[in-house]
This record gives structure tokens, C-alpha cells and sequence, in this order.
């Protein structure tokens, strides 16, 4: 079975390669290269002793993924490309929409044009935008405050319209809180451009030296340390919900929508914390004002997903930091 996955030289798209290689899925990737490098690519062959068909492609190029679909029979794709800074989005937002939204439109019309009318659609939590309560359940109201959360509300909307026009397609939009870790070894891992806008990245860089010390923002919120809670996940239970993703499109639901994230909360201290431990040295850290517009506490009710899916997170904190050092003291520059 054949199975596109346009963005999957990126972060979370390598990891689910991998994932899909390992079960027994052929993989053609598409990807511009834009925030992301071909060394994953090249490194997800090694890891799975597997090929996979890769494509230097922008979705914005139609004619190309035309000709790509045309020559390659894809039973399904894997949605993850995208523009996905939340700063630089506030900054350049007609290139976001343009690049998101008229990316997956065009994305779209050449699965239709090929007959292929199953997708998996990489959306995010920032969908809920500041929510009041936890946890989260899929049927929270949806609002978003930058205009990358509104590329992801946007696509989602384009699916939600799309299932009850032509009941042929078969979606799943999975909603993520925060993805972080990297493979067990050490090969392939998060790599952002420039200054990482996440906490455990950020974390990452400054324990190998890359910056002087993680920055948190504010120690005063209702929460047992004073910061922020967010519901972080390994990216290789992320990736796994993909497999599991898929094969629920098997059974023909239409459109189906589930949570991916572990149903509880750690805190920013908590996060800096089993990083020392997992690297073995301290981190430091400085304690700043609080940022508008951050909740004190989120984190998602994944119960659909366990339900639905047959998918729960396996891996715990101090997984998602040892192997997110492990990444990071191999390549302490990333694929570079």
C-alpha cells in the first residue's frame, strides 16, 4: 500500500516514515525542504534498512504532484507540510495562508483528479485557542489567535465541508498537543531553523551549549510550581497514531477527529528537571514575565483516541527527554 506523505523530511513526518516503512507501508515522500533537511530522509533509509521514494516538491507546484500521482498509485496521504511558527506567522501572514491553505487545496484537487480520497490531516491543538478548562475534549469550541492556528482551523474547515459534499472521502484531522523526544537512536530528531520556538528544543540547545540558559515564562501561575502546564507528547507514540490514523479510514468513517496527547500535564520546571537528569548537568534558567496569551494548564482528554484508534501514549517524561539529549549530544547541530 502506497502512501504519500507530503512534509515527511520534517520533525514529525520522518518519524511517522519510519512508523509506516516499519509496517510494512511504501513510502513516497514530498517535500520542499523549506524548514526541514534531506539527511532525515536519507537517515529514516538507514534506521528501517527500507527505500522510499522522495520528491524535492513544493504542493504549490501543481503540475509536479500531478505528475508525481500519475506515476506513483497512492492509496492515501499523510498531511504534515506546512509553514509552523506561530511568531513568524504574526509577521508574514498572507505567505502562511498562501503556502497552508492554498497548499492543501491544491493537494486536494490532485487526489481527487487521481482517485485518492483518504487523507490524515496534521492539524494542532492551538485549534481550541485559550481554553478555561481542562482537559480538552475534541468537541471544545474552536478559536484560534495567530494566523498559523488559523491555517490549521482554516484546512480543517476545507475537510468539514468536503465530508458531507462527496461522502467518498475518508479523513482523519488529529489535533496535537506537544510533540517532543526524538527516535531512540539518536539519528533523526528536531532540528528548527534558527531559535526553536518550543520549550524542549529550546531546553536541548541550551544543555549542549547553543544558548546560556532556557527562559520561562512566568512562576505565578495557579499551578503546583508556579509555571505553565502543557501536555507533551514522544513524537514516537505521535507517529504511531498515524498507523493507527490510517487504518481506521479502512472501516470508511467519513470524517473523524481525535485528540493526540498523553491526558496529562508537566509543568515548565518539571520538563527542565528530568532534562538535567536525563543529560546529567544542570540547566540554567531565568525567570521572565509572563507571556500574553499563555494558559496556565492545558492538556488534552485523548480518550476518544484510546477508544476509537486502539492508540495510548506509551513513553513517559524522562523517555521524551533521554532521547530527546540523545539527539541533540549526537548532532548538536542539528543535520548540519
Amino acid at each position: 500500500m502506497n502512501i504519500l506523505v507530503t512534509g515527511g523530511a520534517g520533525y514529525i513526518g520522518s518519524h511517522t516514515c519510519i512508523e509506516l516503512l516499519q509496517n510494512g507501508y511504501d513510502v513516497i515522500v514530498v517535500d520542499n525542504l523549506c524548514n526541514s533537511k534531506e539527511e532525515s530522509i536519507l537517515r529514516v533509509q538507514e534506521l528501517t534498512g527500507k527505500k522510499l521514494t522522495f520528491y524535492k516538491v513544493d504542493l504549490l507546484d501543481q503540475d509536479n504532484l500531478n505528475a508525481i500521482l500519475s506515476e506513483n498509485p497512492v492509496q492515501a496521504v499523510i498531511h504534515f507540510a506546512g509553514l509552523k511558527a506561530v511568531g513568524e506567522s504574526v509577521n508574514i501572514p498572507l505567505q502562511y495562508f498562501h503556502n497552508n491553505v492554498t497548499g492543501t487545496l491544491i493537494l486536494l484537487d490532485a487526489m481527487k483528479r487521481h482517485d485518492i480520497h483518504d487523507i490524515v490531516f496534521s492539524s494542532s491543538a492551538v485549534v481550541y485557542g485559550e481554553v478555561n478548562k481542562v482537559p480538552i475534549t475534541e468537541d471544545f469550541p474552536l478559536s484560534v489567535i495567530n494566523p498559523y492556528g488559523r491555517t490549521k482551523l482554516m484546512i480543517e474547515d476545507i475537510l468539514r465541508d468536503l465530508s458531507p459534499a462527496e461522502p467518498d472521502w475518508n479523513m482523519a484531522i488529529l489535533r496535537y498537543f506537544n510533540p517532543v523526544g526524538a527516535h531512540p537512536s539518536g539519528q533523526i530528531g528536531e532540528d528548527p531553523n534558527g531559535i526553536p520556538n518550543n520549550l524542549m528544543p529550546y531546553v536541548a540547545q541550551v544543555a549542549v551549549g547553543r544558548h546560556p540558559f532556557v527562559r520561562v515564562w512566568g512562576n505565578d501561575y495557579p499551578t503546583p510550581d508556579g509555571t505553565g502546564v502543557r501536555d507533551y507528547i514522544h513524537v514516537v507514540d505521535l507517529a504511531g497514531g498515524h498507523i493507527n490514523a490510517l487504518e481506521k479510514l479502512n472501516t470508511n468513517p467519513g470524517l473523524v477527529t481525535y485528540n493526540l496527547g498523553t491526558g496529562r500535564g508537566y509543568s515548565v520546571m518539571e520538563v527542565i528537571n528530568a532534562f538535567e537528569k536525563a543529560c546529567q548537568h544542570e540547566i540554567p534558567y531565568q525567570i521572565m514575565d509572563r507571556r500574553a496569551g499563555d494558559a496556565a494548564i492545558s492538556y488534552a482528554d485523548p480518550t476518544k483516541a484510546n477508544l476509537e484508534l486502539n492508540w495510548s501514549t506509551q513513553k513517559t517524561l524522562d523517555d521524551m527527554c533521554q532521547d530527546a539529549w540523545r539527539w541533540q549530544s549526537q548532532n548538536p547541530n542539528g543535520f548540519s
